[in-house]
């Protein structure tokens, strides 16, 4: 089975929910199997600084929140947030932060070198950067950097994303693509007034683009955010349909599997919701290594919530698959 066009996208966008579980789900977790050894990638997810430029109207960080608790993690307390990931056996670590200005440069470097010298494999997201920043953080060594183009449609983009445009947001994703860095972008899943159309255009840009990871989510309404009084949260059924057209198209791409079930109050670390994801043909689980005390701080979304190593232990057996720790 191949997926090549917008056309056959759409086809199963809007195929009945059981003929999808028939089909195509199954067919990508088969891809998966073939592909990936059915294995299960899990990353250290580190969010050092909650303190954002920017007015996202979906993102609980945006800088009009001012009911948000801000902070920022210094260099060597996120240092021995590396050395824990390492002592944890995990070999992966995703720094995410929001578009801070004042966070020194040179610490952000310092962070991803001696995640580089502990041996580990690092992402970052840190927003919109000028290229000579880039360029630093090739140099420094990391591995990828996460920069989600959130939706293909211009109109929405401006909408969505006040504070840039959908211009520069592609300029940055191509300079990156043109690193020796990977790229990893992609949509949020049922933003309100999205079409499944656009869906498919965005999925067709992340084939462009041969991103090395989706990190897709459905859209997740956060209180104090003007989106949020326009809909509500983007549909799991859609989420799990792009999950394995992202599979068949790209056998190899990471996807991410931190899924909500179709309880409308779940979070990110749903059984249910992973479960359903992982069957679908992702494959990347989360631990989060925050402090207790910052995780509700680390708001891009509500219900974020991730837990530790032994969620991830107990849904690798529950999937049958089992956790890669050499990729």
């Amino acid at each position: 089975m191949t997926i090549q066009t917008k056309t056959e996208i759409l086809e199963i966008l809007n195929m009945p929910n059981e003929e999808f579980n028939n089909s195509i789900k199954k067919r990508a977790k088969e891809i998966h199997i073939q592909n990936n050894d059915n294995s299960v990638d899990v990353i250290a997810l580190f969010g050092y600084d909650n303190i954002c430029k920017n007015q996202c109207l979906y993102c609980g960080m945006r800088a009009g929140n001012s009911k948000l608790k801000r902070y920022r993690i210094g260099l060597e307390d996120a240092k021995k947030t590396e050395d824990a990931v390492k002592k944890l056996g995990l070999n992966k670590i995703f720094l995410i932060s929001g578009e801070d200005p004042k966070y020194d440069f040179k610490d952000i470097l310092s962070m991803v070198e001696y995640g580089k010298e502990l041996g580990l494999f690092v992402s970052m997201a840190a927003g919109e950067l000028s290229f000579e920043k880039y360029q630093a953080l090739e140099a420094a060594g990391l591995d990828e950097y996460v920069l989600k183009f959130e939706t293909s449609d211009k109109d929405m983009f401006a909408k969505i994303k006040p504070s840039t445009t959908f211009a520069n947001r592609i300029k940055c994703i191509k300079y990156i693509k043109n690193s020796k860095m990977k790229l990893a972008s992609g949509n949020i899943i049922g933003l309100p007034q999205q079409t499944l159309e656009q869906v498919a255009d965005d999925i067709m840009l992340m084939k462009e683009l041969e991103i090395s990871w989706a990190p897709i989510i459905p859209y997740m309404p956060v209180p104090n955010t003007p989106l949020a009084q326009e809909g509500g949260r983007g549909s799991i059924e859609t989420t799990l349909k792009e999950i394995s057209i992202l599979r068949i198209m790209m056998p190899q791409v990471n996807i991410t599997a931190q899924q909500p079930s179709e309880d409308p109050k779940s979070s990110l670390a749903d059984v249910q919701g992973n479960l359903n994801a992982l069957s679908a043909g992702a494959n990347m689980l989360f631990v989060e290594m925050l402090p207790p005390a910052l995780i509700k701080d680390f708001n891009v979304i509500n219900n974020r919530m991730i837990e530790g190593v032994e969620k991830v232990n107990k849904l690798v057996e529950m999937s049958e698959m089992k956790w890669n720790k050499i990729k």
